[in-house]
């Protein structure tokens, strides 16, 4: 694990030399795009001094960089303000969306992956694994607007806006949250049961499982201690690999919505050519991604014993 920590470290650091030799290729001015496509050629020239944008690009990483080292994120070029008060309250928002459809999808999209694989080739399997592919190929802008039709325009069942209002409580902000979460579920539901369905498939026709259940134990806890227990471990990969996109990918959501999430954030950087604040979004969804693949090498050696083993070998 200490090996793993440290190569995202350096992963870190070559997303950040990308991301900012990214952001500086980006076509366009940052002092024009914030004045205005009429304003003075020496006011532009003027603003971009001010801003240091016109210093040599690697004398700006390192500047960067070295803030960044000491806790310290830059400041807003549009709206000349420190990076870390947009940053932190719409990667928040993300984690809030994110971690709401992560619960619903993870255990029904298992659940009905272990319903389709003990009812193999019945009509249980063929429903679920239609109806999980057909969701899938819905891109998220069309189900969420399906949606909002349905149950806040015509039904007037859910908000249509995800944030909730000032004071609200936990159970309230929930529900302003679940409509936004269900586009996400409907995507990764049918992902997350087909590898689930597959890896129990394979699980229940290996020889462990037949061993164990020629041994007299019941099959429930054949089911769980044995087959669940290795049929999982692709299904966890995938879960966790998405959960990066669903915190860093949502802008289509988070706009439909009216939500400020980090991915919204990040493309509004982009828009204005705003340096800081983009690089700062960016390696903020890296490190997200990092995170999730560090969980899911936790998960693999609390699952499997194998990997325990062979670290302490």
């Amino acid at each position: 694990m200490l090996k793993r920590i440290l190569l995202s470290i350096v992963t870190l650091w070559v997303l950040s030399v990308l991301v900012f030799a990214a952001g500086q290729w980006l076509p366009g001015d940052v002092a024009r795009t914030i004045l205005g496509p009429l304003a003075d050629a020496q006011a532009v020239a003027a603003l971009n001094h001010s801003l240091g944008t016109d210093r040599p690009v690697i004398g700006q990483y390192v500047h960067w960089i070295g803030g960044l080292a000491h806790g310290d994120l830059g400041t807003s070029l549009v709206y000349r303000a420190p990076v870390a008060s947009f940053l932190w309250p719409a990667l928040l928002n993300s984690l809030k969306l994110a971690g709401l459809a992560f619960v619903i999808v993870v255990p029904l999209s298992i659940m009905a992956g272990v319903v389709a694989a003990l009812r193999a080739d019945g009509w249980l399997d063929r429903l679920i694994t239609m109806s999980g592919a057909t969701l899938a190929v819905v891109p998220e802008f069309v189900s969420a607007i399906v949606l909002i039709l349905v149950f806040s325009v015509w039904l007037d069942w859910l908000p249509l806006s995800a944030t909730a209002p000032p004071g609200a409580g936990a159970l309230d902000a929930l529900g302003h949250l679940f409509l936004p979460a269900l586009p996400l579920v409907f995507v990764f539901f049918g992902y997350f049961a087909r590898m689930t369905r597959t890896g129990m498939i394979d699980a229940l026709a290996s020889d462990y499982t037949r061993t164990a259940i020629l041994k007299g134990l019941p099959f429930p806890v054949v089911l769980w201690r044995h087959v669940l227990r290795n049929a999982l471990l692709p299904t966890i990969t995938v879960a966790t690999t998405q959960l990066g996109y669903m915190i860093g990918g949502l802008v289509v959501v988070e706009s439909l919505f009216h939500y400020q999430g980090i991915g919204g954030l990040v493309f509004d950087a982009a828009k204005g050519h705003d340096f800081p604040l983009l690089e700062a979004g960016v390696l903020a969804i890296g490190a997200v991604y990092v995170l999730t693949n560090l969980m899911a090498d936790l998960c693999y050696r609390l699952i499997d014993p194998r990997l325990r083993e062979g670290d302490t070998q």
